[in-house]
């Protein structure tokens, strides 16, 4: 198996996944950019940082609660 055979495969099976992954860090570091160019002008720099890096435990928070309704959600239907 070559590099791009490996590549093509973990893209057909995470295209969806991944596509997620992305908008919601784009959508992340465009709001904190936002909140800090409009709202927070006078903060110092390491805030900003902080910011960009409460992220990470916002994006599994985020795709954790998002299972936690889906579970409810189906057990509901049964």
């Amino acid at each position: 198996m070559t590099l791009g055979d490996g590549l093509r495969d973990q893209l057909a099976g995470n295209s969806q996944g991944m596509f997620y992954d992305l908008l919601f860090a784009v959508v992340w570091v465009t709001f904190i950019s936002a909140l800090f160019q409009f709202v927070f002008t006078t903060a110092p720099t390491w805030a900003y940082y902080m910011f960009m890096l409460s992220g990470i435990p916002a994006y599994f928070g985020f795709f954790w609660s998002l299972e936690v309704a889906k579970a409810q959600a189906e057990e509901k239907s049964d």
